[in-house]
């Protein structure tokens, strides 16, 4: 087995862990039961330490590398066209 293929296996198997927790009322980072205003969580802390790691990359959805293209938001810029007033004239 590649270890790309077992890095997604466990992938899969912390998303499967994480889900059951969650349905499961546990909070997924202490493991307590969790509180309905702050729930999958049982606080506000827990909420903002999963939070941190979401805004400090520590968490990722998997997806394709960006590209250069992706970086330059001018690439998305629609293109002027050749049928402009002076064109047509």
């Amino acid at each position: 087995m590649k270890p790309e293929a077992s890095n997604d296996n466990r992938r899969r198997q912390l998303d499967t862990e994480a889900v059951d927790k969650i349905k499961s009322g546990i909070c997924p980072m202490c493991q307590t039961p969790t509180k309905p205003s702050y729930r999958p969580f049982c606080s506000k802390r827990c909420a903002d330490i999963d939070l941190g790691r979401w805004l400090n990359g520590r968490y990722v959805i998997p997806g394709n590398p960006e590209t250069e293209e992706d970086e330059n938001p001018a690439a998305h810029e629609p293109v002027e066209t050749s049928n402009s007033e002076e064109t047509q004239r």
